[in-house]
């Protein structure tokens, strides 16, 4: 199961294993924006509020981010109006 907002394992699976030359430009186009998608998804939710789901399949996209800081939260202390 994946977190709200988030693509899930199953999927992301299935379209690293359809090869290439069998996807039509519909399906490179998707594939691509759903990667962009859940990168940047997987970049704004903290490590602390992931699932451990979430967390090993970022880990094996490579989607992890070390830290437990949202880029919002960093943004928030960066300009002095986080609550930390």
């Amino acid at each position: 199961m994946s977190d709200t907002g988030r693509q899930s394992l199953t999927d992301k699976a299935g379209a690293a294993l359809k090869p290439d030359s069998e996807k039509s430009t519909t399906e490179h186009m998707g594939d691509s924006l759903k990667g962009t998608g859940d990168s940047i998804a997987s970049t704004l939710q903290p490590s602390s509020e992931k699932s451990t789901t979430q967390k090993a399949g970022d880990a094996v996209s490579g989607n992890s981010n070390e830290n437990d800081q949202s880029l919002l939260d960093k943004a928030k202390n960066a300009v002095g109006m986080g609550g930390k």
